[in-house]
């Protein structure tokens, strides 16, 4: 009789834990990058709407600024960057523009490493983060929910199987 008492105590335990995990997974949005395409024109001819690595005012600093990550980089992996402000249809986002040479001798972890500190640095200043090359091929994304404190983030990785398919991690 106890043995029966300890089996039912532990599979209805078990039962109300794993349904209250799926409860919890079934109320987290889901984080989705913008779709909107690079627009590597506006490193060229900027209207003063985003930011690049080109950008300096006189009487303050650009936000955001990813100066200081593009001159410490041992590599030169990060060539430039365009900041978009937030608007009606998006929340601000940052595409980083990487050299593609660099980025190929890296391996999966020193990649996802690069865009977690890029993105964790695109979070002080809210902006989600997308990672291009000069052929306008996402890399990479770092996707934040503002709305949650702490922000709720992911990261998305581009990857290249052996059959030269692109997959996404």
């Amino acid at each position: 009789m106890r043995s029966l008492a300890l089996f039912l105590g532990a599979s209805i335990t078990t039962f109300i834990c794993f349904t209250h995990q799926v409860s919890l997974a079934e109320n987290q949005p889901q984080l989705i990058a913008s779709e909107a395409p690079l627009e590597l024109e506006l490193l060229k001819q900027n209207t003063g709407f985003v930011v690049t690595a080109n950008t300096i005012y006189q009487d303050k600093m650009a936000v955001p600024s990813f100066w200081w990550a593009k001159e410490n980089s041992e590599n030169k992996l990060l060539d430039n960057w365009i900041a978009y402000p937030a608007s009606v249809k998006e929340p601000a986002r940052v595409d980083l523009v990487v050299n593609q040479q660099i980025w190929s001798l890296l391996d999966y972890l020193e990649r996802y490493n690069f865009v977690n500190q890029m993105g964790n640095l695109a979070r002080t200043y809210s902006y989600n983060v997308r990672v291009f090359n000069y052929q306008q091929e996402r890399l990479a994304t770092y996707t934040c929910n503002f709305e949650n404190s702490p922000a709720l983030c992911n990261i998305e990785m581009n990857t290249q199987n052996s059959m030269g398919l692109e997959s996404s991690l």
